[in-house]
């Protein structure tokens, strides 16, 4: 089953610049989709159009359809300017490059979301900070210090952290924008171990911090290139068999 079906999405924006130009793919439920290529090539716009966030940049043009499915095969149209943003955001979340986690502890910036959407029992909060932080495998590190600030935690639990705070609400879909740039290899392991965990009930769209982390990770990968999707496909075949030559240059380092 298709999350996303994407239609000849074109965002320019205010400096003259096209980031991505007639984009067409289709972006499977429960796996992890990777969009990877050098900078500049639109990954990152690409991400900001499915949950809206572009609505915040510069954008003066932006056309082609955005459909995101729900499990019973109904549809809303993200583009739609009577979409609910505000809902489409809980259904779609975002984790960041750099972990920013709220002057509160590690407890609260999880309940905190829930408490603003009017949740205030104590035993669905507990459960809900449990559920989420177990999601994000940093449950058995953080169980006994709940109540300490969350700045005070390392940079990779950090970023966990805020994987777990996008989980809190129960999203369908999970935009990761190179979530591990900043982290040492172990904590990089670990959230990419999360993610496979993860990709049972949710999807997952990746932008990688390196080649090897997008081969690592992807059921599928899609290479851009200054705006254009050049290949979409499985990530084994492309990562072992890329079909275009630029695909093939970039994964064995001969630009980028």
């Amino acid at each position: 089953m298709d999350k996303f079906v994407i239609e000849d999405l074109t965002v320019q924006y205010s400096d003259g610049a096209e980031s991505l130009r007639q984009i067409s793919m289709a972006i499977p439920a429960n796996s992890i989709t990777v969009l990877f290529g050098p900078a500049g090539g639109g990954k990152s716009t690409l991400l900001r159009t499915l949950n809206r966030l572009n609505d915040l940049a510069d954008v003066v043009r932006i056309s082609g359809k955005v459909r995101l499915f729900a499990a019973d095969g109904s549809s809303v149209e993200v583009l739609d300017r009577r979409t609910d943003v505000i809902a489409l955001r809980r259904r779609v979340a975002m984790v960041f490059a750099r972990p920013i986690v709220l002057p509160l502890s590690i407890y609260q910036n999880l309940s905190y979301a829930l408490e603003m959407a009017g949740e205030r029992r104590k035993p669905v909060l507990d459960q809900a900070v449990e559920r989420s932080l177990r999601k994000a495998a940093l449950w058995e590190e953080v169980k006994d210090r709940l109540q300490d600030p969350a700045a005070a935690l390392s940079g990779g639990q950090q970023q966990r952290l805020c994987l777990a705070r996008s989980l809190a609400l129960e999203p369908e879909v999970i935009l990761l924008d190179e979530p591990t740039s900043g982290l040492d290899p172990i904590s990089t392991n670990k959230v990419e171990e999360s993610l496979q965990e993860l990709k049972q009930n949710y999807t997952i769209i990746l932008v990688p911090h390196s080649i090897q982390q997008a081969a690592r990770t992807a059921d599928q990968a899609a290479f851009f290139l200054q705006g254009d999707l050049i290949e979409y496909r499985p990530g084994k075949e492309i990562f072992l068999n890329p079909q275009d030559r630029r695909t093939k240059d970039y994964i064995e380092g001969r630009f980028g």
